[in-house]
């Protein structure tokens, strides 16, 4: 049976989890990718490289992420995380949000290199999360 999951529980796959599907809008269409984010307190914060996904915000910076954990088909917990798109211009607090990335995100260590050597087109961003919703099954 499907239930609610708490808004404590929510936060807590948000934080354990870094593997996420982000929901943005490109001319009224839905638009859905994966990305790799790390969550802290009330925000998630993300890098990217420049493309679709950045210009379909900066158009329109209302998002959602998808986080889910799932065992099998009948054991799983989902959450959906509603909020808004704020770009990182600063280079001290991209720095600091890359540096805790690559700590939670050990693979994306190759990237940092490639990063570091373009940082102009390294874009950092946040969603500050204003709607947080779960469900879980069998959990």
């Amino acid at each position: 049976m499907i239930k609610q999951m708490g808004e404590r529980e929510a936060r807590e796959l948000l934080q354990k989890e870094v593997l996420g599907r982000l929901g943005c809008n490109i001319d009224g269409a839905p638009y859905v990718l994966p990305i790799n984010y790390i969550y802290e307190d009330g925000v998630i914060l993300v890098h990217s490289l420049p493309g679709l996904k950045i210009d379909a915000m900066r158009e329109n910076p209302r998002v959602c992420l998808q986080v889910d954990e799932i065992k099998d088909a009948y054991h799983w917990r989902s959450v959906i995380a509603w909020g808004e798109f704020e770009e990182i211009t600063d280079e001290q607090q991209k720095e600091r949000v890359l540096v805790e990335m690559f700590k939670r995100l050990p693979h994306l260590t190759p990237v940092e290199s490639r990063m570091s050597k373009t940082p102009v087109s390294s874009i950092v961003f946040r969603i500050r999360v204003d709607k947080l919703t779960g469900v879980f099954e069998n959990w």
